[in-house]
């Protein structure tokens, strides 16, 4: 089998390696690889093939090597890479953004065609730019084509599958969920010493609710590290030396370090006002910490209250006092830490991810 993945619009290796998640975004193509099958990458970078041809043995990098313009280079890309795609026995896409580029070129090429979605990307839109705005139209438009005329659809959640069936009746028969995967290997329980009280990793962005963390941790005596980068980092980091907040801002950091983060800390916590189905929250659980996630769409469908996590509310009084319960109970901790564990093992493990993926992949073909 050969397979064909369409990177999302705009992004490149390169991109995938500054933010430190080029190790776990290739994990499942390593492990497609070891099952015999032929991997291409199409990206959006220049130097993708020179930089990166070397740390991904086996895979063909193909990139913007011209140098074209992002929105040229787009169009062109079912005649730029014509080789590859006439030889390729499946196309798959990476996210909703770009993946009408993918379906094009499928068209072109009479291949089959998998339409994964890591996120719902009309809903994460309106949630950033309202309901009636011109973005919001178009992804809901660019949604119902690709959904219609995709052989297949991938998502990683329940709540996915029933917006697209109840938006797009035509998929009935065709949406598949196949959650995010974590390497159980790597994110695994290790003894080390706590030294954090508390660890949020992900993007520094309105959707992940920090500006209510920071609220409700003042006066708390804790060390929090934050882990990543985004369009609020001043503004959070201003008010965080306003709070007097004893906080490690660590910035970005490759995927395969987290563990030792993780590792290190009591308490992971994700506020999140919305997700699609957070990598971050179950790579905290298969590590067998206890976390604690906002009671919102995406964290709630992997959180059971009390069993295998904490939901708390996303106002910096309900955080306050679910941060505050659990740094007071380690028998709880425990319980939840172990939980965790058990549940990202039974349903996240990328053995079992690959498994369930590669089986989708050969009905297709």
């Amino acid at each position: 089998m050969h397979l064909t993945l369409f990177f999302t619009h705009k992004t490149s290796l390169k991109d995938w390696n500054r933010v430190g998640m080029l190790d776990r975004e290739v994990a499942l193509y390593r492990k497609y690889q070891e099952n015999g099958v032929k991997v291409s990458f199409i990206t959006f970078g220049h130097k993708d093939r020179r930089l990166y041809q070397d740390r991904l043995p086996g895979i063909e990098i193909l990139c913007n090597e011209k140098k074209l313009p992002t929105a040229l280079y787009t169009k062109m890309i079912p005649l730029l890479h014509a080789g590859t795609l006439r030889k390729t026995d499946i196309i798959k896409s990476n996210q909703t953004p770009g993946a009408l580029t993918a379906l094009k070129s499928a068209q072109l090429y009479n291949k089959p065609m998998l339409a994964r979605c890591g996120y719902m990307h009309s809903e994460f839109t309106q949630n950033e730019h309202g309901t009636n705005s011109l973005l919001t139209r178009q992804a809901l438009a660019d949604e119902a084509k690709l959904f219609s005329i995709a052989t297949a659809i991938e998502v990683t959640t329940p709540m996915m599958k029933e917006s697209i069936l109840k938006r797009i009746p035509c998929t009935a028969g065709k949406v598949t969920i196949v959650p995010n995967y974590v390497d159980t290997d790597i994110f695994a329980p290790k003894e080390t010493v706590k030294d954090i009280d508390l660890l949020f990793i992900g993007r520094l962005t309105p959707q992940k609710n920090l500006f209510a963390l920071l609220d409700a941790l003042q006066g708390v005596k804790i060390k929090t590290v934050i882990v990543g980068r985004g369009a609020q980092e001043d503004a959070l980091k201003a008010r965080a030396k306003e709070l007097e907040l004893n906080i490690e801002w660590a910035g970005n950091i490759p995927n395969t370090e987290l563990p030792r983060y993780l590792n290190r800390s009591k308490l992971f916590i994700l506020p999140s006002l919305y997700e699609g189905h957070p990598k971050t929250l179950i790579e905290a659980m298969a590590a067998g910490l206890p976390v604690i996630g906002a009671n919102s769409p995406g964290i709630r469908e992997i959180i059971t209250h009390l069993k295998n996590g904490w939901l708390s509310g996303t106002d910096a009084a309900s955080i306050r006092e679910s941060i505050m319960e659990l740094s007071a109970s380690a028998d709880i901790r425990a319980h939840l830490a172990k939980n965790a564990r058990a549940f990202a093992l039974a349903n996240y493990s990328l053995d079992h991810i690959i498994g369930q993926e590669l089986s989708l992949l050969e009905s297709l073909i």
